[in-house]
């Protein structure tokens, strides 16, 4: 699993009115032109890829470097590939904000249309936007969720978190392909260059002891916890810890500790997919464990493409509204020539494709240019 880094201040302002019906119809052209020539999942796999995903937003005209680009881009595509959901076998649920929290019910809602199960597909939703809420504590607070999945039940995620101490977002990227277990090293990507103060990761490789640890002291008797906590409280805590003593204090964590007891959840992901457990209880539980069965937990912690259409606030240029509808209408009428047999078109995207990545991956050092 790959991890990139970028920065994306919080931005503010709002997308022009006359910008994102655009973005709207050309990201479903892309996404379109995509899906027809290398199916649903190949338009996943680079939603996940932080790199594309911005360079994306670069194209559809949003600020090259703001957080908005990941809530206005998702929407866009929410919007603009709703029409065509049958069609292509792709959905897209969520978005900011209230909105994400109908995610589940927007899933269920497809799933009924298709006649498969929305189990899985919920359970991937909820227990991605769980782990960067609440097992992974780096002092961002997820506040957008947009779901992507394909009617063979494959999917990816794109949320985003809140730092408004330091003015700054990170974007977590997920590929449902690639994970193969939701609490040790899930995801594809972290886009954000914030190095904060030290993060509680319960999802890095070198965890599995803490996990373990704390998924069974959640089945102690809340008593024994509470007692453990107190003691804990008279401790000087190690600097590496970015938590002090007032943060393991609360009722609501008391009613956390009876549910786990009385769920008895079997390891670390059943514990963090129980109603309430939140940062602040497996932060307590996490020290804990750790204080009583010495299993430590893990605390470690693109631009060109800016130039297509210009940006909505004027960087590197001001939108060109001319030049832009006139892309929607090339690509659009692409992928309808292309339904038709006449691949001539497509096939000239496809050349101009392979051109800018042999010219974009010739790196002195090999490694992967940025956008």
């Amino acid at each position: 699993m790959r991890t990139g880094t970028a920065d994306l201040p919080l931005h503010g302002g709002r997308c022009p009115a006359w910008l994102f019906p655009r973005m709207a119809r050309l990201g479903a052209a892309i996404g379109q032109a995509i899906v027809e020539d290398r199916g649903a999942p190949a338009l996943l796999e680079r939603l996940s890829d932080p790199f594309w995903f911005q360079s994306l937003g670069c194209v559809l005209g949003m600020d090259w470097h703001s957080s908005g680009i990941t809530t206005t881009v998702c929407g866009a595509l929410k919007v603009g590939l709703a029409p065509r959901a049958r069609e292509l076998g792709l959905w897209v649920c969520g978005g900011k904000g209230a909105v994400s929290r109908r995610t589940p019910g927007e899933i269920e809602e497809a799933c009924a249309t298709l006649g498969r199960d929305p189990a899985p597909l919920t359970s991937a939703s909820r227990l991605s936007a769980k782990v960067d809420s609440a097992a992974l504590q780096d002092g961002f607070q997820v506040y957008q969720h947009a779901f992507f999945f394909t009617a063979d039940g494959e999917w990816a995620v794109v949320q985003q978190g809140m730092n408004e101490d330091a003015r700054l977002a990170r974007r977590y990227h997920w590929l449902g392909a690639g994970v193969r277990d939701f609490v040790c090293e899930p995801h594809a990507a972290i886009v954000s260059d914030h190095a904060p103060a030290p993060v509680l990761n319960m999802v890095a490789a070198e965890g599995d002891g803490a996990r373990a640890a704390t998924a069974a002291f959640a089945r102690e008797h809340p008593l024994r916890t509470q007692a453990e906590l107190r003691r804990l409280a008279r401790l000087e805590l190690p600097r590496r810890h970015a938590i002090t003593a007032a943060d393991l204090s609360s009722k609501h964590l008391s009613k956390v500790l009876l549910t786990t007891y009385e769920r008895q959840p079997a390891g670390f992901a059943a514990l963090l997919g129980l109603p309430g457990v939140g940062p602040k209880a497996v932060r307590a539980l996490a020290l804990v464990s750790e204080l009583c069965y010495g299993a430590p937990a893990s605390f470690r912690d693109p631009a060109r493409f800016a130039f297509a259409h210009g940006g909505k606030d004027g960087t590197p240029y001001f939108v060109d509204r001319r030049s832009y509808d006139h892309t929607i209408g090339v690509l659009e009428t692409a992928v309808r020539r292309a339904r038709l047999g006449d691949h001539e078109r497509t096939d000239a995207l496809r050349r101009l494709e392979r051109h800018l990545t042999r010219a974009g991956a010739a790196t002195p050092d090999g490694s992967r240019p940025p956008p």
